[in-house]
């Protein structure tokens, strides 16, 4: 059951499969699939709003991951504690419905982990620019974590979006994306394990890794095409004009690609 529709045209639901789990979605009439999306460190299910409304082919689900926003209060942390509130909502559908995992940055982390833990729960895993610093680390990434969380999220906010968006945050959204902080920390120590969370040539899903032009595009390029070494099932496509946060700058774009790369999945069935 949905609630009423929050501002951005979303329906938070009533009936979470994880109590504390805060969990929206966008229904739309025949869809052809169902897409989960799962977001990034210091983001919300709420910024896939944009790209919901850009399609009435595909029924939307989104949710704030357990430590950030509405889940807040939700733990424990932890990369497979994700990777099971995934799997609990792919199972909250329809059981003759196809679905297609949507992770952007770290939750195509937890999109991947989901689809290996569950080669049954997904027909599509579409991933943007995902970090998988087991398979290959960027420069300059994996600094040391600061003890202070809250200051954590700010140096992180102001190093992957900008200085200038942070200072233009009100006081409000400030101390929302701090307090974020611990859960944020929970995953970024959890690609620094001394073993990967899961092995990536063990998917058994058609996955396509997606990234964009302006952000490392050489770096991405190389992770793909060793992701293709590893594993023939992982495909990838660069995306023009598209930074990171590619699902609120580009909705147009990325919704048009998601229908295509869907296309291709049926059309090789």
């Amino acid at each position: 059951m949905s609630s009423a529709p929050t501002p951005h045209g979303l329906h938070f639901v009533t009936n979470s499969p994880v109590p504390g789990l805060a969990v929206a979605e966008r229904r739309v009439q025949d869809p052809e699939a169902t897409i989960i999306c799962i977001h990034g460190g210091l983001d919300r299910g709420g910024s896939f709003a944009r790209l919901a409304r850009r399609t009435d082919r595909f029924d939307f689900v989104t949710y704030d991951r357990r430590g950030y926003q509405g889940s807040r209060d939700l733990g424990p942390l932890g990369f497979d504690n994700h990777v099971s509130d995934l799997i609990a909502l792919a199972r909250r559908e329809d059981g003759d419905r196809a679905i297609i995992l949507f992770g952007h940055s770290y939750g195509g982390v937890v999109a991947y982990g989901a689809a290996v833990a569950d080669e049954t729960l997904s027909r599509l895993v579409i991933t943007y620019e995902a970090p998988l610093p087991w398979v290959m680390q960027r420069d300059g990434t994996g600094l040391p974590l600061g003890e202070d969380p809250q200051l954590e999220a700010e140096r992180f906010f102001r190093r992957v979006v900008s200085d200038s968006a942070w200072e233009h945050l009100s006081a409000l959204e400030r101390d929302s994306r701090r307090r974020d902080g611990p859960a944020l920390v929970s995953d970024l120590a959890s690609l620094r394990t001394p073993a990967p969370p899961f092995d990536i040539a063990s998917l058994r899903v058609p996955a396509v890794f997606v990234y964009g032009d302006v952000l490392a595009p050489d770096f991405y390029r190389s992770l793909s095409v060793e992701l293709a070494r590893i594993n023939p099932l992982i495909r990838s496509r660069q995306v023009v004009n598209a930074a990171h946060g590619a699902h609120l700058s580009i909705p147009d774009q990325l919704g048009t690609l998601i229908g295509e790369l869907w296309d291709g999945v049926c059309a090789s069935a």
